[in-house]
């Protein structure tokens, strides 16, 4: 859980040297968001390993992924305000709260097993957090353009987001139609 608290006090640091006025602000902003993205994997991986789960750091690290995550697209639509952008980043950030929101509603009616975690979901996360380290770094390395690529990699992880949305709501939807016409 100590990783988690880290993740979420590095929010504002990766804000910080993405806006500060040097030419390594980008770079440093990515290798901060980097680190906390490791931490995630790696977080998770010693609480399973040595059995350390509990409630708190069960909702905590979600909330913390989101944080950053949603934080560091903002960071990014500041600095490329485009339409296109727009709508990645709102897709995104629209998906992690309908998400949320479902996985809330089926736990509060005792069917959270059905929206748990499915591999689509962290190829997902894994293309988007590469894309935002990519696209936080934003300067070439030599002839590759660093910007460009982690840019059409949040296309890919917007493609993703979009089917593992699809993927928790057909899961959830045959619980949500018996509550409806329960409730009708």
């Amino acid at each position: 859980m100590l990783l988690t608290l880290m993740r979420v006090l590095a929010i504002p640091f990766v804000v910080l040297a993405f806006f500060w006025p040097s030419p390594w602000a980008g770079p440093v902003a990515a290798l901060l968001f980097l680190v906390a993205a490791i931490t995630d994997w790696f977080d998770g991986w010693l609480a399973r390993r040595w059995n350390q789960t509990s409630a708190f750091g069960a909702f905590l690290d979600p909330v913390a992924d989101k944080l950053i995550v949603a934080t560091s697209l903002v960071v990014l639509l500041s600095h490329d305000a485009s339409v296109l952008l727009s709508i990645l980043v709102a897709v995104i950030i629209g998906r992690e709260i309908t998400v949320s929101a479902l996985r809330e509603w089926m736990a509060e009616i005792g069917a959270r097993a059905s929206v748990a975690v499915s591999w689509v979901g962290k190829v997902k996360t894994t293309f988007q957090m590469t894309a935002i380290v990519l696209m936080l770094w934003g300067h070439p390395l030599g002839p590759i353009p660093i910007y460009d690529i982690g840019y059409g990699l949040l296309f890919v992880a917007a493609g993703l987001t979009l089917w593992s949305m699809a993927m928790y709501v057909r899961a959830a939807w045959p619980v949500l139609a018996e509550h409806s016409t329960q409730n009708a």
